[in-house]
């Protein structure tokens, strides 16, 4: 977008140049050059709201191509019409190819974009609100007795990931007073860093952020990716990290594909790019595996590059998107349910919160991702989650983490769906 703002006034300048020429010294290549001058400068100008249009269609970068096609197209037809020795008859007949050409392929990305639009996404931030621990229906379990830790002053500030948030929920509904829960200014989610509350959900990387600048007391993550560590460390700050519970790390696919299993080193070889095709893997016409990631310090993401040990990963898919400053920006693409993709989370989120019956979670090393093998330890990608303190926390926030580790913080672990430590 931005080099059809610097050539619209180039452009411009070009058209007024050969006006002047064929004006003062008037010749029949003066005054083609100022004709084809003039239309290209009316070409750019169509070209650059097309571009504005096609920048809202993020179907895997097509729309970003659309311009460039467009402006390719039109300056190759300008250039036969101005210079060439056709008739006006061939010049129609390219005006009208060229015409369907750009319209008949507007209107199929317009209907591709749709098409992609429709196709279920994994991540949902909203199904958050389900649980907030006192709106009417909400999803967050309740101990049956009082709990034996009560907090009214100083409440620490929770964060975390967006798939441990039903835990620390629970935890804040049975410790917190309602008060402190029911004002307005409770939930944020994602980017609000500054904003007041002492529930949050900024996910992963922004919950590590958090805790470090102090604006958070205790977050609920995985364990930590090494950037995520030597930012605590440089910032000079100590965590502490105590398990609460574990955690199945999860692959899925469409519940279309047939594929039921894969073994840990397989996801290696598909991650590292070794593995591209659904037929290396027994799967017939789905042709090539498209394997999300995520965003860098995601809980899921830190997982995936745990397993893949000293193994590379490949390229990510991604899509084009609008920031808010109204550039466009690539970052990795969320799990879109194509046939053919191949995505990762956490067991509870896929099953519980999303609950998309889209998907099927797979097996590993042909062990199902069930509460029970996770206890069991047979599932091979099952690890602790945590509750993240500062060492130099103060001594609300100490006793609140030593509650989570006894009976009643590892019975709402329990009944909301993970598996205590204890």
């Amino acid at each position: 977008m931005s080099y059809f703002v610097i050539l619209t006034p180039a452009v411009l300048c070009v058209v007024l140049a050969f006006y002047l020429l064929k004006r003062f010294h008037p010749r029949p290549w003066t005054e083609k050059a100022f004709r084809f001058t003039w239309m290209t400068g009316l070409w750019l100008s169509l070209t650059v709201l097309i571009a504005i249009w096609s920048g809202d269609l993020t179907a895997l970068q097509i729309g970003n191509y659309y311009p460039v096609f467009f402006l390719a197209v039109g300056l190759l037809f300008l250039i036969f019409s101005v210079f060439s020795n056709a008739s006006a008859k061939a010049k129609r007949v390219l005006a009208a190819v060229l015409a369907v050409a750009v319209i008949g392929s507007g209107v199929g990305l317009k209907l591709y974009q749709n098409y992609y639009d429709d196709i279920p996404k994994v991540e949902n931030n909203e199904l958050l609100y389900d649980y907030q621990p006192y709106i009417e229906g909400s999803r967050v379990v309740s101990l049956t007795e009082e709990s034996t830790l009560l907090l009214t002053d100083d409440l620490p500030v929770l964060d975390g990931a967006t798939a441990l948030f039903p835990v620390y929920a629970a935890y804040a509904k049975a410790v917190y007073p309602r008060e402190a829960l029911d004002a307005d200014d409770l939930f944020y989610t994602i980017d609000d860093y500054d904003l007041p509350g002492v529930l949050k959900c900024t996910t992963t990387s922004g919950a590590y952020k958090r805790i470090v600048s102090g604006d958070a007391d205790i977050i609920f993550v995985a364990a930590p990716s090494e950037q995520q560590k030597q930012a605590a460390e440089a910032a000079g700050v100590e965590l502490l990290y105590t398990p609460i519970g574990r955690e199945a790390f999860v692959f899925f696919v469409n519940a279309k594909n047939p594929l039921e299993n894969l073994t840990v080193e397989t996801v290696r070889r598909i991650y590292s790019g070794e593995v591209t095709q659904w037929k290396e893997l027994g799967v017939k016409g789905l042709g090539k595996i498209v394997a999300f990631q995520r965003e860098e310090g995601s809980g899921s993401q830190s997982a995936l590059l745990r397993l893949m040990g000293d193994e590379p990963l490949a390229e990510a898919p991604a899509e084009r998107l609008i920031s808010g400053m109204g550039g466009v920006i690539e970052r990795t693409a969320d799990y879109k349910n194509f046939k053919n993709a191949l995505g990762y989370s956490f067991r509870f989120y896929c099953s519980e919160m999303v609950g998309n019956e889209g998907i099927r979670l797979l097996s590993l090393d042909g062990v199902t991702p069930t509460v029970e093998n996770i206890a069991n330890g047979s599932y091979p990608q099952a690890s602790s989650f945590f509750a993240v303190s500062r060492a130099d926390a103060d001594e609300t926030v100490r006793a609140f983490v030593e509650w989570m580790t006894g009976p009643q913080g590892q019975k709402l672990v329990e009944m909301t769906g993970y598996v205590p430590v204890s």
